[in-house]
């Protein structure tokens, strides 16, 4: 790890100025923004990964304001969880500009903007070894550097100081960098504090940086921009400016908790695909006592499968390329939608027994899906916009509160149709001679809502706290755990309700009472030496079955 990261710091010191590099780019511009804090971005690093930030038309009031009491500028810390800083409780409660020591001593660089001396001072805290190219306030010249020997070709750059030839190298690198566009290598481990470059054109400012990651700083970081004097209740002083912020890992230009998504949805895709071959095999075998209901089941199965490959595909891209395929992006969210209202839909039908135990719903049941299907395309709808909206925006963390509460709701409502169901089979199985039939509906009634529930509770709390628990590096599990609970669930569902003569939720009715109710007719030999007709599962009549007396 430590010899590719020399390399790494002499290719990047070079080549970052001559030719730059294609990476994945967030661009991101605020009009009279108030908030007294931006979230730009969290991305997960590894090991020689690059961060390159450019902030340009930076306006702001330059005389209401005390910047040395309030400062103005940006923090780039090394967090736990996506979009949670490593402060304490205590600490948030204060600007983090204001900070002269890292918490738990995670690396930690702030960037304060000086208006007055057209300059950022920049503090490095923690401990890193993370490297960082910008063009220092004053440049010294060459004549009051030291004279040292150049490296030889094959000497090795190295940043953790170690030794005297790397620091010979380092040398060597800075002297090559403020030659080309003035700009200087630091070695936060060694170098705390510096003052960078400020611009003013037209009355706004620019500057930007370069970070290289180094092995011990590796980890997820949160980039954000912090006007303090908006901290403060009832003052909401506007600034404008434009970040374009550009990433990228060794493997590619997603964050470290992304690099095995491509992989992980396309196996899953697989898995999913299996799952449907397998049912649909199940319904032509048992196709007698299918319904329509069960086809319903195969089609989610299957749309779950081709939303995972478009999603893999979604991600490949963005690895490789560094943006998305337009025409994948749109594939994967139309079949995205179209999962997420089947899902719900199939879920709230075999709640409310549909097809199962009657054909036609109830006016409390149809309010259920004229709430529940409106609410899914809002959810998508918010979901694309979280997607094609950059972090920092406002309208980001919106449309983030709207899906997480259209989420809950529709997850609530789908439990409704199995609560009437399981108290409409309660009040029933007093009736005589249906005793024994509604007692078995009701126990798999309510093993259906328990599955629900755990379903709910499992991929909307339980995995995000295991979640918040996992390395950086390992967060992708989060995925991995949904996706397998997804399944599962699938699985349990399609078992419970399989279409089979055996299966106790689709066993005859006792009377004829029922089959003129429009209760479910299955194969059972319950009635002999009564002529019925019998209907399948497309509604169409089977042949009587005349029985001897």
């Amino acid at each position: 790890m430590a010899e590719a990261h020399r390399h790494c710091v002499v290719g990047f010191l070079l080549l970052s100025l001559l030719c730059g590099c294609t990476a994945r780019k967030h661009k991101l511009t605020l009009k009279n923004e108030t908030r007294s804090t931006v979230d730009l971005n969290n991305f997960g690093f590894f090991a020689n990964g690059t961060l390159n930030v450019n902030m340009s038309s930076l306006w702001m009031k330059e005389k209401l304001v005390n910047y040395s009491t309030y400062p103005v500028g940006f923090s780039l810390s090394r967090s736990r969880v996506s979009g949670v800083l490593s402060y304490t409780a205590e600490e948030t409660e204060t600007c983090p500009l204001t900070l002269t020591k890292s918490p738990n001593d995670e690396p930690l660089i702030l960037f304060l903007i000086d208006i007055q001396s057209l300059s950022i001072n920049v503090k490095a805290m923690g401990d890193q070894d993370n490297v960082l190219m910008a063009k220092p306030k004053t440049e010294p010249t060459a004549g009051k550097r030291k004279t040292r020997d150049a490296p030889a070709p094959t000497e090795k750059v190295s940043v953790s100081g170690k030794s005297a030839e790397p620091d010979k190298a380092k040398e060597n690198v800075e002297q090559t960098k403020e030659v080309q566009e003035g700009r200087k290598a630091f070695m936060l481990d060694k170098v705390t504090q510096f003052t960078l470059d400020l611009h003013k054109i037209n009355g706004s400012y620019n500057f930007s940086f370069d970070l290289l990651v180094g092995p011990k700083a590796q980890g997820l970081y949160s980039l954000k921009f912090h006007y303090c004097m908006n901290r403060i209740p009832g003052v909401q002083l506007p600034y404008s400016f434009t970040v374009e912020v550009t990433e990228k890992n060794p493997g590619g230009f997603l964050s470290a908790a992304e690099i095995p998504l491509s992989r992980l949805y396309l196996y899953m895709a697989g898995v999913f695909f299996t799952a449907a071959i397998v049912w649909v095999h199940i319904l032509m075998k048992h196709r007698y006592s299918v319904f329509k209901i069960h086809w319903l089941m195969a089609a989610l199965a299957f749309t779950k499968s081709i939303s995972l490959v478009f999603h893999s595909i979604n991600y490949h891209f963005i690895n490789t390329e560094g943006y998305p395929i337009e025409g994948w992006a749109v594939m994967y969210y139309i079949t995205h939608l179209l999962k997420g209202a089947l899902l719900f839909i199939t879920l709230a039908l075999i709640g409310t027994g549909w097809a199962f135990v009657k054909y036609i719903l109830s006016d409390k049941e149809k309010k259920i899906f004229m709430i529940v299907i409106p609410l899914q395309v809002l959810a998508n709808v918010a979901y694309i916009i979280i997607e094609s909206t950059e972090e920092g925006s406002s309208e980001y963390y919106l449309w983030k509160e709207i899906l997480f509460l259209v989420d809950l709701i529709c997850c609530g409502a789908i439990l409704f149709p199995v609560v009437w169901s399981i108290r409409h089979l309660q009040e029933a199985s007093s009736t005589d001679g249906k005793a024994a039939m509604n007692l078995e509906k009701l126990k798999l009634f309510r093993h259906y809502y328990v599955m629900i529930v755990c379903y709910i509770y499992f991929t909307r709390i339980i995995a995000i706290l295991l979640k918040i628990t996992m390395p950086f590096q390992w967060q992708w599990c989060y995925e991995f755990l949904v996706e397998v609970s997804t399944l599962i669930f699938f699985v349990l569902t399609g078992y419970k309700f399989r279409p089979a003569s055996n299966n106790p939720y689709l066993q005859l009715p006792q009377d004829e009472e029922d089959v003129e109710m429009d209760e479910v007719v299955t194969e059972s030999g319950a009635l002999e030496g009564i002529s019925k007709v019998k209907k399948t599962s497309n509604g169409r009549e089977r042949q009587k079955e005349p029985v001897a007396i």
